[in-house]
Order: structure tokens, then sequence, then C-alpha cells
């Protein structure tokens, strides 16, 4: 009896050795994901406050929750599955439908910048004063969030691809959890900000009190930066993947300039030949999503208008 509780327990300190390196390796292939689609990840961060902007302070950190649950729940119940059997049965699919999702990004960023230049007219939740829509705000952040979940699952999804599958789909369950905290904890943070800089200014140490006046009164200009930097992230990121998609789809001209333009500066700039040669890739993506956005505005607002002219019609 005893030596079969002796074996017993041998084989439970064993299920747990491998359990636990098991875990370790999937908190390296997660740490590793993680890492490659760091750069998403802070376009992701850089995007979401500007949903926010101008709400009454009692509903930022609210919406900013059901924004972050919407995220979870695109990237475990819609993203997750989709590519992992994509990737699987289908995986030329992940191109184009990634490019789908960059088209979204570029429209979104030029609708807003023609918006601001009033060459289109407002097209927003809020018009004349109106109060905005919580559900049409949430709405819209998830979406967006839809296209940049979607790009940082399956830029870990490549990281981890050797891996079994079902590792990989723990690691990928892992990532999303660990990505979806970290931007939105991050937004959380910036977006009450200022608040913290209240609670400081009252403190009885003059350093507490500056710092904190300094917060409140810098604060509604980084929300004001950070409202351009996203648009400018959507841009960004929906021109990248456009461009890399074409390439990859076997149109290598568009990209094959950005990236040879790209290597010249790298190489001829030393030190900051990274920086630099990113600043240019980023710069020509930027301006691709502004064209191909710009393009993709003129067509959909066209066919509203027609839409709009026909209904009308239709209803005699």
């Amino acid at each position: 009896m005893a030596g079969g509780l002796v074996a017993l327990l041998d084989d439970v300190a064993a299920l747990v050795k491998v359990t636990a390196a098991s875990l370790d390796d999937i908190a390296l292939g997660a740490a590793k994901a993680s890492t490659k689609a760091m750069g998403v990840v802070i376009d992701d961060a850089a995007v979401t406050p500007q949903y926010v902007d101008g709400i009454s302070p009692k509903r930022e950190l609210p919406i900013i929750w059901k924004i972050a649950v919407g995220s979870i729940r695109n990237k475990l119940l819609f993203i997750l599955p989709a590519i992992l059997l994509l990737s699987t049965f289908l995986p030329w699919a992940l191109t184009p439908i990634l490019m789908i999702g960059g088209a979204y990004l570029v429209f979104e960023g030029a609708e807003k910048i023609l918006e601001a230049m009033g060459l289109i007219g407002h097209h927003g939740a809020a018009e004349d004063g109106k109060v905005r829509d919580e559900k049409v705000i949430i709405g819209s952040a998830t979406r967006t969030d839809f296209v940049l979940s979607a790009e940082i699952m399956v830029i870990s999804l490549n990281e981890v691809a050797h891996e079994p599958f079902l590792t990989r789909a723990l690691i990928l369950v892992a990532v999303a959890f660990l990505m979806t905290v970290l931007v939105y904890g991050a937004v959380g943070l910036i977006v009450k900000m200022d608040d913290i800089g209240l609670v400081l200014a009252q403190k009885q140490r003059q350093f507490s009190q500056k710092l904190g006046r300094g917060l409140v009164k810098g604060m509604p200009i980084v929300m004001s930066v950070l409202s351009k930097v996203g648009v400018v992230a959507m841009l960004w990121v929906g021109g990248h993947l456009l461009l890399t998609g074409m390439d990859e789809l076997g149109w290598h001209a568009p990209y094959g300039f950005v990236h040879h333009v790209e290597m010249l500066v790298h190489d001829a700039s030393g030190a900051a030949g990274g920086v630099l040669g990113w600043l240019v890739n980023t710069a020509f993506s930027c301006l691709a999503g502004l064209i191909i956005g710009s393009l993709l505005t003129v067509v959909i607002l066209g066919i509203k208008k027609l839409l709009g002219k026909n209904k009308p019609a239709a209803a005699h």
C-alpha cells in the first residue's frame, strides 16, 4: 500500500514538473511574442485616448473598461480562433484580411484629417454641441481595436509558429490578456493623470504641489497631442499593413521603393541609422495611408450620398 502511495506521489511530482516546464515555455513564448508586437501596442495606446477626449471625467474609466472588455473579446472569441484556423488550413488568407483591416484604419485616419481641414463635413459622434453617445464611442473604439489587435495577434503568432498547436494557443491567450492590460492600463493612467495632479496639488509638500499643478495644466495639451498622434498611428499602421500586404501578394514595387530609401538612410546615418530608417519607413507608410485613405473616404462618402439621394425616390 505504501509502495503504491509512493508511486502515486512520484507520478504527481513528475506531472507537476512537466506542468511547470510547460508554464515556463508559455511564459517565455508570451514574452517573446509580446516584445515583437510592442510597436503596435504603443500605437493602440496612442489611438484610444482620443475616444474619451471631451467626455465627463466620471465616465472616462467606465468607457475605457468597456473598450478593454471589447478588446479582450475581440482577441479571444474572434481573432484567436480565426488566425489559428487560418494559419493551419489557409495561411495565405491572413495577409488579405490584415489588408482589409489596414484599409479600415487609413479610412478612419484620413476621414479625421479631411474633416479637420474642412474638406468634408463632420461625421463624428458629437455634432452641434450634442452629448457624445457612449455606445457609439465604444463601438468605434472597439472596431479600431479589432484591427490593431489582429495585427498584434498575427505578429505574435508568427513568433511561435513552430510550437505545437496547444502551446501556440495558450501562448496567444497569454499575449491577449497581457497586451490588453498593458494598453488599457496605460490609457486609463493617461486619461486620469489630471485627477492625480489635483490630488498632488492639495498635498503639503511644495514639490507635490508643483508637480500636481504641472500635471493639471499639461494634461489637456498631452491629450490634444495624443489625439493627433492617434490619427497618425492609424495612417502609419494601416499604410504599413497595405504596403507589406501588396509586397507579400506579389506587387513589390511600392514597398520595395520604401525599403530601398529606408536602407539608404540607414546606411548613410551611422549610429542613428536604425532610428532614421524607421522614421523614413513610418513617413512613407503614413503618406501611403493618407493617399489610400483619402481615396476611400471620397468613394465611401460618394456612395453614401448616392444612396441618400435614392432613398426618397424608392419611397415613392
